[in-house]
């Protein structure tokens, strides 16, 4: 059986566009490893590639998020169906990208679509309050986010129309019993989106586990403060942030014994 990890580079065999989307996804699987939002080899982040009719990018069933490299990423159609990917044979995982094909078929909009099974993200993912406006970071999901109630392994093709129902048009979603979604006009934007909504989740379990009264901002400040965070209001979000991110991955990669992201 071929389970190597280090495959030939796609450098100068795909259109730029596609190489510059895949060193962007690689790096984002890099960054949500970086940020300890990993299950294992479990979940997916999936791009958009530019410039084609909905072919999308997708990592290979079986590497760590760590080992996830620019030219191992599979080539799907919007489908699921593979187009192109490395010589190796570990698959995609077909099942699981169930969520992912319901919404880059529903949302043209969006570029890339974040999916996570964290701590912090599941337990909140079990609270009936959902996610609390307990802090500046929480906040900013007021109004902007949505719920999905649980209804088992998402294999089932038919609760894809429920998916996108439940997301709307929002950038970020709460799947109940399960874990976070986050998607975005960019793969910068999923990230940024994903971070700041996992942090407010680990901030919401830390608050409640102390055990004392919460504070919460007043209503009168909750939708002006949301409206300040939005991606079109000031500026975008995540692509500021990216480069430094970039940067972080670097100096990481130096010591890490494993694929730089941009192979």
């Amino acid at each position: 059986m071929n389970y190597a990890t280090d495959f030939p580079s796609l450098k100068g065999k795909v259109s730029p566009e596609e190489w510059q989307t895949r060193l962007e996804l690689a790096a984002c699987y890099r960054l949500v490893d970086q940020y300890d939002m990993t299950d294992l080899i479990y979940n997916h982040i999936t791009a958009r590639i530019p410039g084609t009719k909905d072919e999308l990018l997708i990592n290979l069933y079986g590497l760590l998020y760590k080992e996830i490299t620019a030219s191992s990423l599979v080539k799907i159609s919007v489908e699921g169906d593979i187009l192109a990917k490395p010589d190796t044979d570990y698959d995609i995982n077909k099942s699981g990208y169930v969520i992912h094909g319901a919404i880059h078929k529903a949302r043209p909009d969006v570029a890339c679509v974040l999916h996570t099974h964290t701590r912090a993200g599941m337990a909140v993912a079990a609270m009936q309050c959902g996610l609390l406006p307990m802090s500046q970071t929480s906040v900013r999901f007021v109004g902007h986010i949505g719920y999905h109630e649980y209804e088992g392994p998402a294999v089932d093709l038919d609760e894809r129309e429920r998916l996108v129902r439940d997301l709307g048009p929002h950038d970020a979603m709460i799947l109940r019993n399960h874990g976070l979604l986050t998607c975005g006009a960019t793969i910068q934007q999923a990230f940024n989106t994903m971070y700041q909504l996992e942090l407010s989740c680990r901030s919401q379990v830390d608050a409640m586990a102390a055990r004392t009264e919460l504070s919460m901002p007043g209503e009168n400040v909750l939708a002006h403060t949301a409206h300040m965070y939005q991606p079109g209001t000031r500026r975008p979000y995540g692509v500021l942030e990216w480069p430094a991110m970039l940067r972080l991955l670097d100096a990481e990669q130096k010591n890490s014994g494993f694929p730089p992201y941009w192979h």
